[in-house]
């Protein structure tokens, strides 16, 4: 793949597009692993579509004979599932899970915290809105008037995040507190840098966020 140098705004340092690959390669894996939706990184896929178009116009360069222009193809539609799957990934999560996401997500907008780009955030009211119109047009408005309330929050579905998942420590990590559902007896362990294991979401939840383990 062309590594040439990519200038993300915002940013100082420009970065390798081999760079931007890996980490939306690690963003797509977290992403399609974690029961929850995980802070958007537009700005890798953004990026990762400008080095697309640079890359198709070179190899339209070549002639079709050229076994390059077989091998980049090849690397691109790879490139392109990557993407596609991680937007579709967030997608279904925002669908499934649509009105917890919209509730937190207001409250993380109010802090600058967003997990979702502005389109995703449009999508998700805009869908919010649409299956409130369904159920209305198709249960409520054929009922009697009291029970025609239409109450979102009794309707929330939320991650499961107590389920458990493969992870791959990126740094050591201590003081990790695993709770205990049962009974009252926590435990804390800590993590080498490249140890795997297999724990509950909930308590590493962060260090996925953060880029301190990998979901596998």
């Amino acid at each position: 793949m062309d590594t040439e140098d990519l200038d993300l705004s915002g940013e100082e340092e420009e970065i390798t597009a081999e760079t931007v690959l890996k980490t939306l390669q690690s963003a797509w894996q977290n992403e399609r692993l974690a029961p929850e939706i995980l802070p958007h990184r537009n700005d890798m896929v953004e990026c990762m579509l400008g080095q697309i178009q640079h890359m198709e116009r070179n190899i339209n360069k070549l002639p079709k004979t050229d076994l390059r222009a077989c091998i980049h193809k090849m690397e691109l539609n790879r490139i392109k599932y990557i993407i596609c799957n991680y937007l579709k990934t967030r997608i279904s999560k925002i669908e499934k899970f649509c009105i917890s996401i919209v509730n937190e997500e207001k409250q993380r907008i109010e802090s600058g915290t967003n997990y979702l780009t502005p389109s995703e955030f449009w999508y998700a009211q805009e869908y919010l809105v649409n299956m409130e119109n369904h159920l209305k047009n198709t249960v409520l408005n054929h009922v009697p008037g009291r029970m025609q309330t239409f109450e979102f929050n009794k309707m929330a579905i939320y991650p499961n995040m107590q389920s458990h998942i493969f992870l791959k420590a990126n740094d050591t990590i201590n003081g990790i507190v695993l709770e205990d559902l049962i009974g009252d007896q926590d435990e804390e362990i800590d993590l080498e840098e490249g140890s795997q294991h297999i724990l509950q979401y909930k308590p590493i939840a962060e260090l996925v966020k953060n880029g301190k383990v990998q979901l596998v």
